[in-house]
């Protein structure tokens, strides 16, 4: 039986989406201290809840009318948004705009693991959580040991944060909601605003390693690897969970656009690039970063109209408008 959605779900993904968005926007903008650790604290996160939730509402159907429509879902789509993104980087003159066939062009690797996380979830919905959660955990701990599991196929992306996506699936309504509690929902803010403080304090972590797409010698951590992804794995957690336990659950005008964050994921890109190619931006201050805000949230207002759905849909969904 399908689950209805409701507006906590719509909320956590608007939210997301808006992270993810401004995440990408300020990349390039890390050597201000406040947009280091903005970046990095909105990694530790962003994409685990996009996941979990994805997770949640997978039904883990294994006939063969059930994977044709995700391999019609969601790698249609990627192999055409993978054409129309190399073209447009040529276009605007992006360096290393050639990739690999192999190699999904920058954010549409979600596209891809999204696809295959359906399909591990076939046989691991066989396997009882207690058992096929630290079974996901250990896999994605053992990829990084493995050179060839990197960005090709977006393996090692597929590994690595498959573990979230499970955890989505085995997780129940009523579980999240044990989460609303009131000392929760406080001890969910001290440790979102802790991780912050120390981000803060301490700048210079790699964020490679949340990217979840290298391979450990490639991170240059060599067989203490497992370690340090089990310990981003454990924070990641702590700050997934910390997110959902304090995203409204109420309606609100803007709840609607959670359900468009597709549309958003896939076309921000044009915008983000040639921003990025053309140094559309300079910031140095907190009124540079307060236009960045205001830039991303009319990226995400845009591309969540409903005439931007109706030009889009025949693309994204294979749908008539």
């Amino acid at each position: 039986m399908e689950r209805k959605r409701d507006a906590h779900f719509d909320n956590a993904r608007l939210l997301m989406i808006t992270f993810v968005v401004f995440g990408h926007l300020i990349q390039p903008y890390q050597d201000m201290l406040f947009l280091q650790m903005s970046y990095t604290w909105i990694y530790t996160f962003h994409m685990p809840v996009f996941i979990f939730l994805a997770g949640f509402f997978a039904k883990g159907a294994a006939n063969r009318a059930a994977i044709e429509k995700l391999a019609k879902k969601l790698l249609l789509p990627f192999l055409f948004f993978q054409f129309i993104y190399t073209i447009y980087y040529f276009t605007i003159g992006k360096e290393n705009w050639l990739e690999s066939i192999l190699v999904p062009q920058w954010a549409l690797w979600f596209l891809l693991s999204l696809f295959c996380w359906h399909m591990l979830l076939i046989p691991f919905k066989k396997i009882k959580p207690a058992l096929g959660i630290p079974l996901a955990v250990f896999i994605g701990l053992l990829a990084g040991y493995i050179d060839e599991i990197g960005a090709a196929l977006s393996l090692s992306r597929t590994f690595v944060f498959f573990p979230f996506f499970l955890i989505g699936y085995w997780v129940t309504k009523e579980q999240l909601h044990v989460l609303r509690h009131t000392p929760i929902r406080i001890g969910a803010a001290v440790l979102l605003l802790a991780a912050a403080v120390m981000l803060y304090l301490y700048p210079d972590l790699p964020t490679d390693w949340l990217l979840g797409s290298k391979s450990y010698a490639m991170l240059g951590a060599g067989g203490s690897g497992g370690v340090i992804r089990l310990f981003i794995y454990l924070v990641s957690a702590l700050m997934m969970l910390s997110i959902l336990t304090l995203v409204p659950d109420k309606e609100m005008p803007f709840t609607k656009y959670g359900q468009r964050t597709l549309y958003v994921y896939l076309l921000h890109g044009f915008f983000i690039q040639w921003i990025r190619v053309d140094d559309v931006f300079e910031v140095s201050n907190g009124m540079d970063i307060a236009g960045l805000l205001i830039v991303t949230v009319g990226i995400v207002l845009v591309l969540s109209q409903r005439w931007m759905l109706r030009l889009w849909k025949p693309l994204i969904e294979l749908k008539s408008p």
